[in-house]
């Protein structure tokens, strides 16, 4: 008797086929690198993938057309090298290559526009600041009472490698 082969049981729905994919949003705070190397195990355990979206943020400076340009010019510039930075330490902690976004205006709406329109973000983790500040201007929008189509993951970011290994 010929031994039949055992397969996996096909699924139809595209949400199966598709890797999770993890989002942290990269800035200047140094709780973004406990929600960067979060994001990163998870995607790393759960065979999953990392994107990382970076605001560049500067002011309306609407008097001089060539000033303006200049400042969103250096605003993109500093934007790259925080999110190249970042993308590196994903890269070297988990070999993942991680998706790199760069959006030019205020964070929470800018975060808010890239989740609708990207359907393949899964999960948002944010880090939060030490308990004597309060929660920064992305947690408050999502905690807000809002309507977003994932779920967010709050990691303490007085967290350090070890702790945030030990979790994922």
């Amino acid at each position: 008797m010929a031994e039949q082969p055992v397969s996996e049981p096909v699924s139809s729905s595209p949400a199966s086929r598709r890797r999770r994919k993890f989002l942290a949003v990269v800035d200047k705070t140094p709780e973004c690198q406990v929600a960067i190397r979060f994001a990163t195990r998870r995607a790393q355990y759960t065979g999953g993938r990392v994107s990382l979206l970076c605001v560049a943020q500067h002011d309306d400076f609407q008097q001089w057309r060539g000033v303006e340009e200049l400042i969103r010019d250096e605003a993109h510039r500093e934007a790259e090298t925080l999110i190249v930075n970042a993308a590196k330490a994903v890269n070297e902690l988990s070999g993942i290559l991680p998706e790199l976004v760069i959006l030019h205006g205020e964070p929470a709406p800018c975060l808010a526009k890239l989740i609708s329109e990207d359907r393949d973000i899964s999960i948002l983790v944010l880090a939060v600041g030490s308990a004597k500040q309060s929660a920064g201007p992305l947690i408050s929008s999502f905690l807000g009472g809002s309507t977003h189509r994932i779920p967010v993951t709050l990691v303490p970011g007085g967290l350090s490698e070890a702790e945030i290994d030990a979790l994922t």
